[in-house]
């Protein structure tokens, strides 16, 4: 496989196909892992990290995850190639800066990628559609007990294992799950449900992870600290807040049916029929566009799309994506043409 590949078909995660989709985009379990008596990738010099790759690199090639996949060395890759692994969520915005000696190693299905010298020497990722930790969690135990009979992890008996954030020491687990939230939103509700989320010691993210705004009404919660707590208690706990999080989301949407019936079918159908005759679309604006048809979907008053496309537009229209489609650079306002001509389409 290579990066070219990943173009030709949807990635499983987006299939909207998991539990819970109407409300759960994705589900996400991250695992950080060093190599004991090696110094941490954030601290090496170029050649301490070339070491901890050459450490790694044939044991995570071996994975049954991995095989029939692809292992990609950051150094040798085009900018657009980096930028569409960001886009798909196979790997962070950090893992593109100061590429020399970092690499990543993606399953065919997309749903295992391991970045390797990021912040940590390895960072295990499962992506699963809808609200599904459960079996993000197995596949990630799956990995990393393969993982740790080739190789021996800094670990601590008194901390746990040892990451280079103080934040993921300990368990050094993720977990997360992308929300689409859209009826909190237009009742105003969203501010006051994020606040009490911060205030359970969780954070909050946009769609693209840390850094990133809360476009097209998504938001991507996680855990903010692993000491101290066992996988299963972070896992539990997050779950049991995203379930009260989707019964507030639930209640919004049937308020807004309720007394605003009329006008959000305005807005829907508005959205459908900009979506499937605009010949210039900025990526804020399609995302915003995309989310509105989703919750129209969601609500049954829109047939005509179903929820696997909609899922794939929001990755599908991102910039590297669309100049892979092309195969050549294009500019912001090339980029907006294409986006529209390829939401025609896949809306029609």
């Amino acid at each position: 496989m290579t990066p070219d590949d990943l173009i030709k078909k949807p990635s499983e995660w987006l299939k909207g196909s998991g539990p819970h989709s109407e409300f759960v985009f994705s589900s996400r379990i991250r695992l950080a892992r060093n190599l004991d008596k090696i110094i941490f990738s954030n601290w090496a010099n170029k050649k301490q990290q070339e070491q901890a790759l050459a450490v790694v690199e044939q044991p995570v090639r071996e994975l049954e995850a991995i095989k029939n996949g692809m292992f990609l060395r950051m150094s040798e890759m085009s900018n657009v190639d980096k930028q569409l692994l960001v886009e798909r969520h196979l790997i962070s915005r950090e893992h593109v800066q100061e590429a020399d000696a970092k690499a990543v190693a993606i399953s065919k299905d997309e749903a295992v990628s391991i970045m390797i010298n990021e912040e940590d020497h390895m960072r295990i990722q499962i992506l699963q559609p809808g609200f599904d930790l459960d079996r993000c969690w197995d596949r990630a135990q799956e990995v990393d007990t393969e993982l740790g009979k080739r190789l021996t992890f800094a670990f601590s008996p008194r901390y746990g294992y040892l990451t280079a954030c103080p934040t993921n020491t300990g368990t050094g687990l993720r977990a997360s799950v992308m929300l689409h939230l859209p009826a909190l939103v237009l009742t105003k509700q969203i501010n006051r449900v994020i606040q009490a989320v911060i205030k359970l010691g969780l954070t909050v993210r946009g769609l693209f992870g840390e850094g990133t705004e809360a476009t097209g009404n998504f938001f991507q919660i996680s855990n903010q600290v692993s000491l101290g707590r066992s996988e299963e208690e972070i896992i539990d706990n997050i779950k049991r807040i995203i379930k009260q999080i989707m019964e507030y989301e639930q209640n919004a949407r049937q308020s807004l049916i309720t007394k605003n019936r009329s006008s959000l079918e305005d807005q829907v159908w508005r959205s459908y029929g900009i979506l499937k005759n605009a010949h210039v679309m900025s990526s804020s604006e399609a995302t915003e566009l995309l989310s509105n048809l989703r919750l129209g979907m969601d609500l049954g008053m829109l047939k005509e799309v179903n929820q696997k496309v909609i899922n794939e537009l929001f990755i599908l229209i991102q910039p590297a994506h669309l100049q892979k489609f092309e195969d050549k650079n294009l500019s912001a306002q090339q980029r907006d043409v294409k986006r529209a001509e390829l939401i025609r389409a896949k809306v029609k």
